[in-house]
């Protein structure tokens, strides 16, 4: 049996992204016969079965661990000593590091144990911080921190990208050898994440009621974090545009964190009344708020990263709007109803030529789900991933 230290800098787990993502590895590699131990921040929900190694609480740390902070510095800082203090303690015959962080503390860890480094990159580090506000395109503090992000990049002996993009970002502008990238598609649960079916009716109907989502308005679904950089601001720009223009829908907004600084926005857009706002929603309760939807939307803004919830939609079987972005592509192809990056007017007109269209895009939904099914397995990912840890050079055995 393996044993794989996963170095995870984030609050494992929550019901998003990355920590999905995480998550579904994790089980896919317990299933093989593998021990996983995760070592992560403080804060984070229980993930059933993981086995999770969390750094102390420290002052000012009750704000929430999301996205790129400065406060990380300090919880990268403990996570790095409680990472090293486990590399002495006892074996491991692999290091499975997510994000650049947990990429930078893993690499110190698979030398002391002389073990593989492999880096799950979700995303370009500075891109983030210039997504997050942190950072900006220019100046020394970003040539600085664009250094220290290739250097991290050429660490490990293998970088597993979740985009055909992103393995191209990592060769073409970091320079990292091709041989050592490979692209492992996010991947989707396709048995909990299904379409409606008749015999969901009564279901949808009492949690719509539970919602307070009126039963005769079509209903857009956005599942994921509430952030700027996700594009919900633009989202809710693009609604009152819709709404404006006499195209009656309502929206459900399903995520975390500030609901009510969002929630405010709509008022203020006078949508108060077509958009709802479930605040987290569980992982494992999720399919069911989806097949309330008619349509779903996809507004990140990133260039670099992921776009895991593309994943849950089409395997609900649900016609897709996003931002015309080369991510966004890689999974929707011809299937994905694009409009333009950034532009709310953009957006609300996509919304609206799809709403007015959804009986017709009903067979564009079967052929998403089709997709989701044949091609973004999870146990179709975990064999991919078990061939990169063979690659490396994996030390200790697995199930055949």
């Amino acid at each position: 049996m393996g044993k794989i230290l996963m170095v995870a800098p984030t609050s494992f787990f929550s019901d998003y992204g990355c920590h999905v993502r995480i998550y579904e590895e994790i089980k896919f590699l317990q299933r093989e016969g593998f021990k996983v131990v995760v070592y992560a921040y403080k804060k984070g929900g229980e993930a059933p079965g993981v086995e999770i190694r969390r750094i102390p609480s420290i002052p000012g740390d009750n704000r929430y661990e999301l996205g790129a902070s400065w406060i990380k510095v300090a919880f990268d800082f403990l996570l790095a000593l409680k990472v090293l203090a486990g590399s002495l303690r006892e074996k491991f015959d692999l290091v499975h590091a997510h994000l650049h962080e947990g990429a930078l503390i893993g690499s110190v860890a698979a030398r002391l144990l002389r073990v593989p480094l492999v880096f799950d990159f979700q995303g370009s580090l500075t891109d983030e911080m210039i997504q997050h506000g942190i950072l900006k395109s220019n100046g020394w503090l970003f040539r600085l921190m664009w250094g220290v992000e290739k250097f991290i990049d050429h660490l490990p002996d293998a970088v597993i990208t979740s985009s055909l993009h992103g393995a191209k970002l990592l060769v073409e502008k970091f320079g990292c050898n091709p041989v050592k990238v490979f692209t492992i598609h996010d991947c989707v649960n396709v048995e909990a994440f299904r379409p409606r079916t008749p015999k969901d009716e009564e279901e949808v109907k009492a949690l719509k009621g539970s919602l307070g989502i009126p039963q005769d308005l079509p209903v857009v679904v956005y599942l994921g974090l509430l952030s700027s950089y996700q594009g919900v601001d633009i989202l809710l720009k693009a609604a009152s545009i819709l709404l404006r223009n006499g195209l009656k829908a309502h929206f459900l907004i399903m995520g975390f964190p500030s609901e009510n600084y969002y929630k405010a926005i709509a008022e203020a857009l006078g949508i108060g009344e077509y958009v709802t706002f479930t605040g987290r929603i569980p992982y494992f309760k999720a399919p069911s708020y989806l097949r309330l939807g008619d349509l779903a939307v996809a507004p990140k803004l990133s260039a670099s990263e992921g776009n895991g919830k593309l994943l849950v939609y089409m395997a609900t079987g649900l016609p897709i709007v996003a931002f015309d972005r080369p991510v966004n592509r890689e999974y929707l192809g011809e299937l994905g109803i694009y409009a333009a990056p950034g532009d709310p007017t953009s957006l609300a007109e996509a919304l609206g030529n799809a709403l007015n269209n959804l009986h017709e895009l009903k067979s564009v939904g079967e052929a998403l789900r089709m997709k989701a099914v044949e091609n973004y397995r999870w146990e179709k990912a975990g064999e991919m991933l078990l061939q990169i840890y063979r690659k490396v050079g994996l030390r200790g055995g697995w199930k055949s």
